[in-house]
């Protein structure tokens, strides 16, 4: 039996079109009916890793950022909105939303790792943030998606202290810098070629079909 296709994605948990990103990659993936041929792991990037405790608000932050008119911001947050919507996601904006920093939130999704549950990690703390209005940087919140998940919360949330699960994310987060990512979210393939962006449905389809095919005939 051929090797499963490994999918790393490099991505973060306050990212809307990583989000997006994997919601079409996840139904390719459902359309082709190849969940069974695929591994993903989720691999950290901090949009915002100088971002302090207390965050900054997020209308504020894209036009420090990256100049958005408050026009531009209103048109971007539709698109998006729009798109999640189509793959039965929440996008809610609102006014006093908080862009924050999500380091802890990188830590508990390395934890999750080794209980295979990163995947329902992932989109459990992406939907407080970006669904539910919840502050991702909070104890109480990250506590009640690691338990929503069925993972030993105190146990998880005792590696946000711990020297080497820190060191484990940093130097996680530095190995995918060295490798040339810099935009999230990265998908890569089987860490040999990767592809940027949340893409068309159709283009993931393109891909796996072909990686997969590759993979059977090795």
């Amino acid at each position: 039996m051929a090797d499963k296709l490994k999918i790393d994605i490099v991505s973060d948990v306050v990212c809307p079109w990583c989000t997006i990103g994997y919601k079409r990659l996840e139904k390719a993936i459902h359309e082709l009916g190849v969940a069974d041929q695929i591994d993903i792991e989720w691999q950290p990037f901090e949009l915002n890793p100088n971002m302090p405790a207390a965050g900054q608000n997020l209308n504020e932050h894209i036009t420090e950022k990256y100049g958005s008119t408050v026009a531009q911001q209103k048109q971007s947050k539709q698109i998006m909105t729009e798109a999640g919507a189509e793959l039965g996601f929440k996008f809610d904006y609102f006014d006093e939303m908080r862009i924050v920093n999500t380091f802890d939130a990188h830590i508990l999704l390395e934890y999750a790792k080794d209980f295979g549950k990163q995947t329902k990690l992932k989109m459990t703390l992406t939907k407080a943030f970006f669904s539910d209005r919840k502050d991702v940087t909070k104890k109480a919140v990250l506590k009640e998606a690691l338990l929503e998940v069925g993972l030993n919360a105190d146990e998880a949330l005792a590696k946000l202290n711990n020297d080497y699960a820190q060191i484990k994310v940093r130097e996680e987060q530095n190995y995918w810098k060295n490798m040339g990512v810099n935009s999230v979210p990265t998908i890569v393939f089987n860490r040999k070629s990767a592809i940027t962006g949340a893409q068309p449905v159709a283009t993931f389809k393109q891909v796996l079909s072909e990686l997969i095919k590759e993979q059977q005939t090795v």
